[in-house]
């Protein structure tokens, strides 16, 4: 009996180690240093376009629901976006303190936005004519901006992909998945050697026909194109965006429409909207510049980067209210900019009054708004303040008592309204404080 039990423990902890172990040979995955920099970055511009912004509805998900499949599929032919200038957009980026730029080169919608040799539903068979993902390379080359692709992992609109419909049970008939993963392959390796993406932005793999097995081949792939371009985690067969793992495949994981949880482990990047929608939407609720400065701010106080999403509309621009509210959110980070390039999360976990950020011997703690004349601290037992004052500001008063409380004597008017900045001078490293 107590060898049948040993027996029985030996093969249970063989299958949890087997569970556990990575779904690719660690030696290719991406390399610390490059992860290390993309966490660096801390802000990046998500782009949702393509022949749906014509309708003003969602890209890929609108197909069947607002619209008759062969009606979406044909907006391709008037496509004609005459005032798009990848200058534009990307000097847009700049302005808003954007560090890299991720367009959506092919949606689940099917629909590629370069020239490519695989599939003619692409943008050169619109009446427009122009390689967007290759001018906005260029244009990203032009302005530092580090140049992402958003690649999907279904397409509804291939006759290889089993479901045809978002939600649909029945599948196709003749549908090759083989035949499928060979066109995403293909795909990708055009982008990869002719654009040389930082990133890809997987999506898509929550769907039945998707397995890990084919994840793993295309990481392998692109590994070998490209050693360090760097993979979210939305290329394996799973609906566990926030998360990351070993049995999860790829770099980061990717809340969606909202905050992620402070860690100082895996990396991560919230992916959210500007608006309601991805893709353009006419008269759809754009978010006020404390919504979206705090939202940044959060972000980066939970460890974490921020991918924020416009959709341009149907003539090639991007609106000039988004625009305008991404330029404020840059002229605060010509101010502030220090408390989030480059720095760490923590050591306090992000609330609605305040989040930190720190940098070597600075804590930098975001002063949402003030509710009284002081904000008090969580106790810093391995650490002592001994300086504070408003980032390029005045000095601020400071207590700190016998347990490591620290209370900030607060101004009847903050600097600023949307987030005012404090840093603490430390007698230590910040970036070694236990999280608390």
């Amino acid at each position: 009996m107590k060898l049948f039990f040993n027996l029985l423990v030996i093969v249970l902890l063989a299958g949890q180690a087997q569970a556990q172990a990575p779904l690719v040979d660690p030696s290719i995955k991406t390399p610390k240093a490059v992860m290390d920099d993309f966490m660096d970055q801390r802000f990046g511009m998500f782009i949702h376009w393509g022949p749906v912004a014509l309708r003003g509805t969602e890209i890929g998900w609108s197909r069947t629901t607002n619209m008759p499949a062969e009606e979406y599929d044909n907006l391709y032919k008037e496509f004609n976006p005459v005032l798009f200038k990848a200058d534009e957009w990307v000097k847009t980026a700049k302005d808003a303190g954007m560090k890299y730029l991720t367009i959506t080169a092919k949606h689940h919608d099917g629909f590629c936005l370069w020239p490519t040799a695989v599939s003619s539903y692409n943008i050169m068979n619109t009446p427009f004519k122009k390689d967007v993902v290759g001018e906005l390379a260029k244009a990203c080359k032009k302005y530092g901006i580090k140049f992402c692709v958003y690649f999907t992992v279904l397409d509804w609109r291939d006759p290889n992909y089993p479901i045809p419909v978002s939600g649909s049970k029945e599948m196709r008939p003749n549908a090759d998945m083989n035949k499928f993963v060979k066109t995403m392959k293909d795909e990708l390796t055009e982008i990869v050697k002719r654009y040389h993406p930082y990133m890809l932005w997987f999506d898509g793999n929550w769907e039945s026909p998707w397995k890990n097995e084919y994840g793993v081949d295309i990481y392998k792939t692109l590994k070998t194109l490209d050693p360090n371009v760097i993979i979210n985690n939305r290329l394996g067969a799973n609906n566990e965006h926030p998360k990351l793992s070993p049995t999860i495949l790829g770099d980061y994981a990717t809340p969606e429409q909202k905050i992620g949880e402070l860690n100082m482990n895996d990396p991560w990047e919230t992916c959210m909207t500007i608006c309601n929608q991805w893709a353009w939407k006419p008269n759809d609720k754009m978010k006020t510049l404390k919504q979206c400065i705090q939202t940044l701010a959060k972000t980066s106080g939970g460890n974490g980067n921020l991918l924020f999403n416009v959709g341009p509309m149907l003539d090639g621009r991007i609106e000039a209210r988004q625009v305008q509210r991404l330029k404020e959110m840059g002229d605060w980070l010509k101010i502030y900019g220090e408390s989030i390039y480059g720095t760490k999360g923590g050591p306090f976990k992000p609330n609605e009054a305040f989040a930190a950020t720190r940098k070597g011997n600075k804590l930098y703690i975001h002063v949402f708004e003030r509710k009284s004349a002081t904000l008090a601290l969580p106790a810093l037992k391995d650490a002592k303040v001994n300086n504070a004052g408003f980032v390029k500001g005045g000095k601020v008063g400071f207590d700190q008592d016998a347990n490591g409380v620290v209370t900030l004597q607060l101004p009847q008017t903050l600097p600023d309204e949307n987030d005012a900045v404090i840093v603490l001078e430390l007698n230590t490293n910040a970036e070694n404080l236990p999280v608390i």
